[in-house]
């Protein structure tokens, strides 16, 4: 795969990972401004709200897989499961230990996060 083919993808990454993102945030922000959850609980739940919707719009426009799902979706949860626990040491650090406001250690993490699922996803689970 050619660099712009490579950049291609990662920018139709980016994209659908707004959607997963949108979806993360949108449980996260609930969670905590209606439902009182600690920031970092409701951050651990929007991630794992926002991973299935980003594997399903991955699987199928991002990558065009073919594969099975049993082999993909393990894969990619795999990947996903490193980088919640990231989210969740990296959120944990941020507002417990440095007093960072939420929404905006959340926006730094999923930054950091869209590199690390990018480079595991393309290397591994869709190859």
């Amino acid at each position: 795969m050619t660099r712009i083919e490579h950049g291609k993808r990662f920018l139709t990454f980016a994209a659908v990972g707004l959607v997963g993102t949108g979806a993360h945030y949108a449980t996260l922000t609930s969670l905590v401004e209606l439902g009182g959850l600690d920031p970092v609980k409701g951050s651990v739940l929007g991630f794992i709200v926002g991973a299935i919707v980003n594997y399903i719009l991955n699987y199928r426009i991002t990558f065009h897989s073919d594969k099975r799902h049993r082999e993909a979706l393990i894969k990619f949860f795999a990947v996903a499961g490193s980088g919640f626990i990231l989210n969740a040491l990296l959120m944990t650090v941020l507002v417990n230990s440095m007093g960072v406001q939420y929404m905006l250690a959340q926006i730094g993490v999923t930054g950091f996060l869209v590199f690390w699922h990018y480079a595991l996803n393309a290397i591994w689970t869709f190859r």
